[in-house]
């Protein structure tokens, strides 16, 4: 579709931009085809030694290899001329698709879309704006700019002249939409390129004012949008004004640096990536605030240590964000220092140890008895600007019935409660000391998931003891309480795969019968985020005995 092939083109000019501006990029990913190929692995793939499933037994599969593939093919971008030849193929096929009025259909044979058309110009006058291409050197790319100017223009012209004589009693109500703000930060960003017609003036003007009264109204995406169109227009006061308030109701955490509290939606003014971004931009431009800046870069960072950014406009933003606003990451490049007890942790002292070109990731292990209690510590020095992150493991074995519990940023509690009946029906209790089961009970196992951020590639285990059987044998997709996952019934235990886990709490329920009698281990609950592997979390373990 036509909003896919102009952030083919977004990406393909920004790529060739930053490789030029950044000439140590392409060395790192000539060491990665060399010297350590699995870089390309997707993280679904990595560190299979420290996850409770195998990726083959997960419904991920084709996941992993899709985003292996997209990082193998990250090594295309380096080659100049192609860049160049993909730029010039994905503009024809948008010319192509440019309707007679000047706009964009969202695919071929679709009517007019405004959202459409407005996005690809605001992304081609922010590149225009930044420098990364120049439209006045490009006649073709100039023209068919021209022509979605001025449908945008006659569009915010219609929506003026529908209120006028729609409400005409209401114009000094809040009217302004989510439309006439794309428009407007669209048209700050051209306003020198491709003047407002004389027409369109008085919408333009009637507009701004709205943004002005009303901007505190809107979502924080639109209020960064807001911001810049006013900053961009001269009226200085107002766009710091907002900046100031967007600073006032920020949140701020040493792990996950500056962000906001919002609801996510499907509307792509509230998606939580874009949102980030743009103030992101609206920061560096306007409030000079580079402690700020590089905050909300950790928020952004820490998302995607955690999921994949899936839509091409929340990779385009933010690669944008990241790479041309604040400090230079690319330009910290040192190795994070780590000690663990008395040893120093050099690489190029540890046999067999590799170091990855361009992220720094390594990764040692100790085994049985070179394990120290003193090992415990771990100091760790990062002597670059930007942030790292690491994850030390310790895996030994214990009698299940004896493991205490473990939480993280994700954690799951196990409950085990037994279904009576009553008067007024069944009811469930939790399960006490002295409380013997018997063969035939009917129990119910509760798990409560917990998570402080967004995740994806949830993996849940669950085992219970021989002397419990599921009542429901089958596998299969299931949706409840706002979670979807796929459920997997084996022989020890009840998996759990969630694809996407956002920030909360839930419950997850299913009923078991009393078998056997005897004393056993009911095993425990394990929770971990196949994608990042340093989250997971267990439950405790438990005896129960049966008669």
């Amino acid at each position: 579709n036509a909003s896919n092939l102009f952030h083919q083109y977004y990406a393909n000019a920004l790529s060739a931009f930053i490789i030029n501006s950044n000439p140590k990029i392409k060395p790192v990913f000539e060491a990665w085809n060399q010297l350590t190929p699995d870089a390309f692995y997707s993280n679904l793939q990595k560190n299979e030694d420290l996850k409770n499933v195998v990726l083959n037994a997960t419904p991920w599969v084709l996941e992993a290899e899709d985003e292996t593939e997209q990082k193998r093919r990250i090594g295309i971008l380096f080659d100049m001329n192609r860049l160049a030849n993909e730029k010039n193929n994905t503009m024809a096929k948008l010319r192509e698709l440019q309707l007679p009025s000047g706009a964009w259909s969202w695919y071929n044979g679709m009517r007019e879309d405004r959202h459409t058309t407005q996005s690809i110009v605001v992304g081609i006058a922010k590149l225009h704006d930044k420098g990364v291409i120049d439209l006045s050197n490009d006649h073709q790319l100039y023209v068919m700019i021209r022509k979605a100017v001025a449908f945008i223009d006659g569009e915010v012209q219609r929506d003026y002249a529908k209120l006028k004589k729609n409400n005409p009693k209401g114009m000094k109500n809040n009217n302004l939409g989510s439309m006439q703000v794309e428009y407007l930060y669209a048209r700050s960003l051209l306003d020198q390129l491709f003047p407002i017609p004389q027409k369109s003036e008085e919408a333009f003007d009637f507009y701004v004012e709205q943004e002005k009264k009303y901007w505190l109204d809107k979502s924080n995406y639109l209020q960064g949008m807001i911001a810049l169109t006013l900053n961009e227009l001269g009226h200085r006061n107002e766009a710091e004004g907002i900046m100031r308030s967007l600073k006032e109701r920020s949140l701020h955490n040493d792990e996950m640096g500056m962000y906001w509290r919002q609801e996510r939606s499907w509307f792509w003014y509230e998606a939580p990536v874009e949102s980030q971004a743009i103030i992101i931009e609206a920061f560096d431009q306007i409030m000079n605030d580079p402690k700020s800046v590089e905050q909300m870069k950790i928020w952004l960072l820490k998302q995607k240590q955690t999921s994949r950014w899936k839509t091409t406009s929340a990779t385009a933003e933010s690669v944008f964000a990241l790479l041309l606003t604040g400090e230079d990451l690319l330009s910290n490049d040192q190795l994070v220092q780590i000690k663990v007890g008395s040893e120093q942790i050099i690489p190029k002292q540890i046999e067999g140890m590799k170091v990855e070109p361009g992220t720094g990731y390594f990764k040692t292990s100790w085994a049985g008895s070179e394990i120290k209690s003193e090992m415990g510590k771990i100091e760790v020095t990062n002597p670059n600007k930007n942030i790292a992150w690491g994850a030390a493991y310790w895996q030994y074995f214990e009698n299940l019935d004896r493991i205490t519990s473990h939480d993280s940023p994700l954690s799951v509690e196990k409950l085990f409660l037994i279904e009576e009946l009553t008067d007024n029906g069944p009811v469930v209790k939790p399960l006490e000391e002295e409380h013997t089961l018997k063969t035939g009970d009917k129990v119910v196992i509760r798990l409560v998931i917990r998570t402080d951020r967004n995740m994806e590639y949830i993996h849940v285990k669950d085992m219970r003891a021989t002397a419990l059987e599921p009542m429901n044998q089958l596998s299969g997709y299931n949706y409840k309480g706002g979670l979807g996952f796929y459920k997997n019934i084996t022989d020890v235990s009840t998996e759990f795969f969630i694809r996407y886990l956002n920030k909360g709490t839930y419950v997850l329920e299913y009923p078991l019968m009393v078998t056997q009698k005897g004393e056993f281990s009911n095993g425990i609950a394990t929770i971990q985020s196949y994608y990042a592997p340093e989250f997971a979390a267990h439950s405790e373990g438990l005896r129960l005995v049966v008669e």
